[in-house]
């Protein structure tokens, strides 16, 4: 028999059980499952699908990744160097006698022309005199050897003498022209020499050495310098740059030149030689330093070093940014899409932690730091940081 309830509502009567109660304990039934399912597979899901998250960011290589930072003034290893006058010279004595005056003494600063000394020359004054004698009668042996010509000439005409001598009368003439001609050349040269009797300053600058007294025996031609004489500004600068650094000295190129008591005078490259010393291996370089007070002694020993400040368009990188591959230097760059592309670039001058790159990124480029050694184009990257400038830090690849 069908079961049966009582119902207050009916007075009591039994009543089958209806289909929406059915229903309702079916709802029921199916609701309490669906959230048992909810409470224990949804997190077990979110877990699952967390841990799939997870592996697949760690089978993504993490890398630490620099922007290219822009090249700086650099100033190299001091060079050794000597400081000379931009003019020096020796002034020796063409006239010989006794040294008669003396107008300037160690130290004196002198105009170009401006006597120096004077010579006394009495020897020199003779053979002038002599000379100017000698032209004198050589002058009126010409005379004479022309009138005599002359008169021979005509007597020639009138065949009152003979042809053979109205031509020595000719030759004679010629020749005492001739020895006219020599005794006033030597007229001359002993002028000159005796011009020389006053030693004058051939420019302007200073006396740094005086090897003669009043009274002294001057001895022309002997070797010994009656003063020496240099031009104190501007001052020259000479350097022997090395072999791997000669290519960047070119005329204007700045450096410093360091003096005692730590003094630093900005200075320029006036020429180099424009060969390498076989022997040194190095640039003979000169440079030019302006010295209105004449505070920088012309003789001295100095240092150059010079300043590389023509770098604007060159980058600079961590030296921990390079892999040396079999093809040359590379560097790896991250791209907007994380996928790595191997760069090969062009190095400059190494100092130490970092390295001028002279061709083959850009400053906006994502290098990446420490890459490792299976770094390949096209792999796809996690970039740790943002870019903010150079490494210091890591080993170089």
């Amino acid at each position: 028999m069908d079961p049966v309830q009582t119902s207050p509502r009916n007075g009591g009567s039994a009543a089958p059980l209806g289909t929406a109660g059915l229903k309702r304990f079916f709802y029921v039934t199916l609701v309490i499952l669906l959230v048992g399912l909810a409470v224990g597979l949804v997190p077990r899901w979110l877990a699952r699908r967390t841990l799939a998250q997870a592996t697949r960011e760690l089978a993504v290589t993490t890398v630490a990744v620099v922007s290219p930072a822009p090249g700086k003034g650099h100033a190299g290893t001091p060079l050794p160097a000597e400081i000379q006058p931009i003019l020096d010279a020796p002034i020796y004595a063409r006239a010989g006698g006794y040294l008669k005056r003396r107008l300037v003494d160690l130290g004196a600063v002198v105009k170009a022309g401006q006597l120096l000394a004077e010579i006394d020359t009495p020897e020199l004054d003779q053979q002038l005199a002599q000379a100017r004698a000698e032209v004198a009668q050589d002058q009126a042996a010409l005379d004479l050897a022309q009138v005599t010509a002359i008169r021979w000439a005509e007597l020639l005409k009138t065949a009152s003498v003979s042809e053979q001598e109205a031509a020595e009368k000719k030759s004679d003439l010629d020749l005492k022209q001739a020895t006219l001609a020599a005794g006033v050349a030597n007229l001359h040269r002993l002028e000159e020499l005796k011009g020389f009797a006053k030693v004058v300053a051939p420019f302007d600058g200073t006396i740094t050495a005086r090897e003669t007294e009043v009274g002294q025996l001057i001895v022309a031609d002997s070797g010994r310098e009656l003063f020496h004489l240099a031009q104190l500004d501007p001052l020259r600068v000479f350097v022997r740059v090395p072999q791997p650094l000669a290519p960047g000295i070119v005329a204007g190129r700045k450096a410093e030149l360091l003096l005692d008591a730590g003094r630093k005078v900005d200075i320029k490259v006036v020429r180099t030689a424009g060969a390498i010393d076989a022997g040194s291996r190095t640039l003979l370089t000169e440079l030019a330093v302006e010295n209105p007070q004449g505070d920088i002694l012309s003789g001295s020993y100095a240092q150059v070093r010079f300043v590389d400040d023509a770098v604007s368009s060159v980058l600079t990188l961590s030296a921990n940014t390079l892999l040396f591959r079999l093809e040359g230097a590379r560097v790896g760059v991250v791209g907007a899409d994380g996928v790595v592309e191997l760069r090969a670039v062009k190095l400059g001058r190494d100092f130490g932690q970092t390295v001028e790159v002279l061709d083959g990124i850009a400053a906006t480029d994502r290098v990446i730091v420490n890459p490792p050694d299976a770094l390949t184009d096209g792999l796809k990257v996690n970039v740790a940081e943002p870019a903010t400038g150079p490494a210091t830090a890591g080993a170089t690849k």
